[in-house]
């Protein structure tokens, strides 16, 4: 379930965006927004959090114009927020999501 997709900056740089289990609730989903220099980079940065290792087959669904205005504005560069998207709901920063959880 990595269903997800990126978009290319005019500066090079990346947004990767990927719909990923929940941690803790496997049977829930978030859509994780990463902004990084390349694809590759970005799922490392995923890696480096804790989260297991992603693969990006494909281009299925790339982040929204909206989507990568939120990670680039974002100072981590790591946003994510529950899927199915409550339109009011605002994109939260990566600690959020892996507070509690057990390293």
């Amino acid at each position: 379930m990595a269903d997800g997709g990126f978009v290319q900056l005019p500066d090079g740089s990346v947004v990767v965006a990927l719909a990923l289990p929940r941690p803790g609730a496997p049977s829930s989903a978030v859509r994780v927004l990463v902004h990084a220099a390349t694809r590759q980079r970005a799922l490392t940065r995923l890696r480096n959090l804790g989260l297991r290792p992603f693969y990006l087959r494909g281009n299925g669904a790339p982040p929204t114009p909206d989507e990568v205005s939120a990670v680039l504005h974002h100072p981590e560069g790591v946003v994510w927020r529950p899927t199915p998207a409550i339109p009011t709901e605002s994109w939260h920063p990566m600690t959020h999501l892996l507070r509690g959880r057990v390293s």
